[in-house]
């Protein structure tokens, strides 16, 4: 089954040399056990275009979709047998970018 491991920050290009380098392990580990599908990082919020096509034509909004202090900065999508190896790959995750972390499964 697949995961989405979201990385939550309240700053943007906050990481550290270190906190990278942690990040550039963590990865690797996900690679050599086979759990690695996809991960990046993101642009700030504040470089977000929010599109609205649902009417009679598509509205272009300038800034997040929604203001918040915290907001999405990077993930992890992941393959895992169970949520419980998901969970414990999001607790390593969350150790290694010295972040929060919110766990969701693909439907």
């Amino acid at each position: 089954m697949r995961y989405l491991i979201s990385v939550i920050d309240d700053r943007t290009n906050s990481a550290t040399p270190e906190e990278h380098a942690a990040i550039d392990v963590f990865n690797e580990r996900l690679r050599t056990q086979g759990h690695w599908v996809f991960a990046g990082g993101l642009a700030a919020p504040a470089t977000a275009t929010v599109i609205d096509n649902r009417g009679a034509e598509a509205m272009v909004t300038d800034g997040p979709f929604l203001e918040s202090k915290e907001y999405l900065a990077g993930f992890w999508i992941i393959e895992a047998p169970d949520l419980d190896v998901a969970l414990r790959l999001a607790a390593d995750g969350s150790k290694h970018c010295n972040r929060k972390v919110e766990v969701r499964a693909f439907l």
